[in-house]
């Protein structure tokens, strides 16, 4: 599980490396009003890429899981081959209902003629992102029947290679746009849009090559197979549909939030008297402040490919020592490890914001308002791993109804909270929401596993106490470099701080889970081969 995990969350990292620092010349290319446009197809496009899924991806990764422990691999082949006419047909409805409906998105988004962007300019971005779902829908099916074997290295590969393919032909196509062809915003963020598709292309290509390598242990594996597809197709798509519903809005938790924000963030701050300001403020949350946040994410969502085929096939087997264990770890590598990344962004989020982006716009706005996002980064974690493990118990159905619960509350403290804090409001009605949404899951996983809370409690104090202490000496370092600069902002001050500031900070909460045996205790006795960077 931890091999999965490492290898996702690698690739992962790497991938939103790729995608943060890409947005440096992206930024400076197109500016907060050209990412504000490319967020209004984005994020309705993350909704779109998960429903042409139906959350069969994952759920065809628990399919393949449960029967690869039953040794039934003439059933979980059929399933594969049936998924994927189903995942071609659904990436082709989605694309069409995306392609047509973009005008009408727009309108939604767009409710202020005062603004920078037009309907127009979106609708068009919205159409030219909407053409790369023909290829990732029987795309990620692949990946899922990959993971569902514990085998996460194509997965890992084919996540890089998109990106690094998507993010070239984004930033070239962007500047030959606006440099070459002295082209307008709009054209450079389509361009941008529909480097998704060309990105999906490359990594489809990779993930064939993978099944051919693979292709003749599969047809070994059928030919010994035990089973005999006793049971009708019927219910074996009942089973996986019913795995597959809950992936569905899981999927989209991230996303929908982030739809909400989209539907009344413009709104409420032109009623309170902030329009021109809206979208430039709207932009940190959604795509320049979000890239920085998702980061420590990152690894719960690779934990949760590698923990849902481990707790599944630990859970058919009845092995009720081996899941619980694998819940506890699962919890505690999330909190051992965002919570810290969180805390260090939240206290150097004017020095990330300004380095990345702009100084002064980091100063008035972006730091701050990326300071109060930062710690939502662990709520979102925490969902995301145990809305996972409520798929591996088969509770996956619990998982809509925290989500539903979540959803709500940011919708109806939307509003009063934007009133009250202004553009922190947001922010603060998606902490509580997802907060909220995650406290239930665990609640229900609690109720179901019997899993033990006081060793859990214990470590997890442990980490906060650590966290603290790291917390304290990142302040102190960061005002004692930044001191020979004196008080003007500089991209150069915040470069150094942040070279400074962020090995110490990360060193010395490594040296202290390491002297506290803490890292021993969650990831194993591999990291005593530490012992020589912690003398």
């Amino acid at each position: 599980m931890l091999r999965g995990t490492m290898l996702l969350t690698g690739a992962n990292y790497t991938s939103k490396v790729l995608g943060m620092l890409y947005v440096i010349p992206f930024y400076a290319l197109v500016g907060e009003a050209g990412g504000t446009l490319y967020s209004y197809a984005y994020n309705p496009y993350q909704i779109f890429l998960t429903l042409s899924s139906l959350g069969i991806p994952m759920a065809m990764a628990k399919f393949v899981a449960k029967y690869d422990a039953l040794e039934d691999h003439a059933t979980k082949q059929s399933m594969f081959k049936s998924g994927m006419m189903v995942m071609m047909l659904m990436g082709l409805v989605t694309f069409l209902t995306m392609f047509f409906s973009a005008e009408w998105l727009a309108k939604l988004f767009l409710p202020d003629d005062d603004l920078t962007n037009s309907v127009e300019d979106a609708a068009f971005v919205i159409k030219m992102v909407s053409f790369s779902l023909i290829i990732v829908a029987p795309m990620s099916l692949i990946r899922g029947y990959f993971q569902g074997h514990q085998s996460m290295e194509p997965s890992a590969v084919s996540i890089v290679v998109e990106q690094i393919v998507r993010i070239a032909f984004l930033l070239a196509g962007a500047f030959i746009v606006i440099k070459v062809l002295n082209g307008t915003i709009r054209q450079a963020v389509g361009v941008a849009a529909f480097a998704a598709f060309i990105g999906a292309v490359a990594s489809a290509l990779v993930l064939l090559a993978f099944y051919r390598k693979h292709k003749p242990k599969m047809e070994h594996e059928l030919e010994a197979s035990q089973g005999t597809l006793t049971f009708p197709k019927r219910d074996k798509y009942q089973e996986l549909l019913s795995y597959a519903g809950p992936f569905i809005l899981v999927g989209v938790a991230t996303p929908m939030y982030q739809m909400i924000d989209q539907f009344t963030f413009n709104r409420i701050m032109s009623w309170i008297g902030k329009a021109e300001v809206s979208e430039d403020l709207l932009s940190v949350i959604l795509v320049y402040g979000h890239k920085l946040v998702i980061i420590p994410v990152t690894l719960a969502i690779g934990l949760a490919m590698a923990v849902l085929p481990a707790i599944t096939k630990a859970y058919t087997e009845d092995n009720t020592r081996l899941y619980k264990h694998y819940i506890n770890q699962a919890i505690l590598i999330v909190v051992l490890l965002v919570l810290p990344a969180a805390v260090g962004l939240s206290i150097l989020s004017e020095q990330a914001y300004g380095m990345l982006y702009d100084v002064e716009k980091a100063v008035n706005y972006g730091g701050s308002l990326l300071g109060y996002y930062a710690p939502v980064s662990l709520f979102f974690a925490m969902f995301t791993v145990s809305a996972a493990v409520l798929q591996g118990i088969n509770r996956q159905n619990f998982a809509v109804v925290s989500l539903g619960v979540g959803l709500l509350l940011k919708v109806i403290l939307n509003f009063p909270l934007i009133f009250i804090f202004e553009e922190n409001g947001a922010v603060f009605a998606t902490g509580i929401a997802v907060l909220v949404a995650s406290i239930l899951n665990f609640y229900k996983i609690h109720q179901v596993t019997h899993f033990k809370i006081r060793p859990l409690y214990r470590k997890s104090l442990l980490i906060a106490i650590l966290t603290f202490i790291m917390a304290v000496v990142v302040l102190i370092v960061r005002w004692l470099v930044g001191l020979p600069f004196g008080i003007e902002a500089s991209k150069t001050k915040f470069l150094v701080q942040l070279l400074v500031t962020i090995p110490i900070g990360a060193y010395v909460y490594l040296w202290l889970a390491y002297k506290t045996t803490l890292l021993e205790r969650l990831l194993g006795d591999r990291v005593k081969r530490l012992s020589k960077l912690f003398p």
